[in-house]
């Protein structure tokens, strides 16, 4: 089902031009844009991934990662297709960056699915692909999701304008939002993209919402220790208990450069944590995951892989030594 989209602008000669992204992308009729989900049909441009599923299902809410947000609880997650980024490393490219197989489904049939798992799952994380190229669609769906009492989770990689940014955080209530290096080089000659938009997402959205931050570590790209203490001294200047996840590369898509190596990830998670509290290692099994309260070093979630547990956190704050907790677990 095509959906007419909210967020462009009508140019001369039927062309239009999407305002939801940095791309801006100009189309005449029958182009689609960067993202693969928007196309101009008859000058007027749709959002062709409206109500398009390629993949659901209910998943640890430590998986997107979000470890300081309802630590321990699942979540029901779907996803589309397409993205407005090109990482060659992409590690969903299947529904990213291929055109799979969907099932159409309404705002409504998404809530009742959300509802009928509502004893398992917190609410709903719009994961898998970009979910921001299907704003419209995000946005009808986390009213009636919200409305029931349920939660609205983003998992993005923040390459959003800030008017249709806005109105998504006017409707969500969780974001883990990808940085994947803190350099224009990267950005540009990787993914095809730029890093300031994400800055700016991380810095609105972390006013209203509960956001984390993740970087895919690449050795040799985006590993460079002066990088990583820019980036952790930006992110906890906005916030010192803001969750960074660090996660391992892996081999896929169009790059081959072998996995990176743990001891790379944990020197540089070292250099994190002289800027901020909440710092974790993802895509490495057996490692040291928990939640350590940062005055007292009391375990305040212990984690295994992607199940965690509260122990001493009570009102959100710890039971040992009376500290403020940044975990959402109401």
């Amino acid at each position: 089902m095509f959906k007419e989209a909210r967020f462009y602008e009508k140019l001369d000669k039927s062309q239009v031009r999407c305002l939801l992204c940095p791309h801006l992308c100009k189309l005449s009729v029958g182009e689609t844009g960067i993202c693969g989900s928007r196309k101009n049909r008859g000058g007027i441009l749709y959002a062709m991934g409206y109500g398009e599923i390629a993949a659901y299902g209910i998943d640890p809410i430590e998986k997107k990662p979000l470890f300081h947000y309802y630590p321990g609880k699942k979540i029901f997650s779907v996803g589309s297709f397409g993205c407005n980024l090109k990482c060659d490393f992409c590690q969903n490219y299947r529904i990213a960056h291929e055109r799979p197989a969907t099932m159409h489904m309404e705002p409504e049939r998404l809530l009742e699915m959300a509802l009928n798992s509502k004893d398992v799952s917190i609410g709903v994380a719009f994961t898998y692909n970009e979910p921001v190229i299907n704003a419209e669609y995000i946005i009808k769906c986390a009213k009636l999701i919200r409305s029931h009492g349920m939660k609205v989770v983003l998992v993005t990689n923040g390459f959003i304008n800030q008017d249709p940014l806005e109105a998504l955080i006017e409707q969500v209530d969780a974001m883990n939002i990808d940085l994947k290096a803190f350099n224009d080089s990267f950005y540009k000659s990787i993914c095809k993209g730029w890093v300031n938009p994400v800055k700016k997402t991380i810095e609105r959205a972390c006013r209203n919402v509960h956001v984390e931050v993740t970087t895919l570590l690449i050795e040799g790209l985006n590993t460079d220790e002066r990088e990583m203490d820019e980036m952790s001294s930006y992110l906890g200047d906005l916030k010192k208990d803001m969750p960074l996840h660090l996660s391992r590369y892996y081999p896929a898509w169009k790059r081959n450069d072998p996995p990176t190596p743990v001891e790379t990830i944990k020197h540089l998670s070292e250099t994190a944590k002289r800027h901020l509290n909440n710092v974790y290692i993802g895509n490495v099994p057996g490692i040291d995951n928990n939640t350590y309260c940062p005055e007292c070093r009391s375990v305040i979630v212990d984690r295994s892989e992607y199940a965690g547990k509260v122990r001493n956190l009570k009102d959100g704050v710890c039971r040992v030594c009376g500290r403020k907790i940044l975990i959402r677990n109401d």
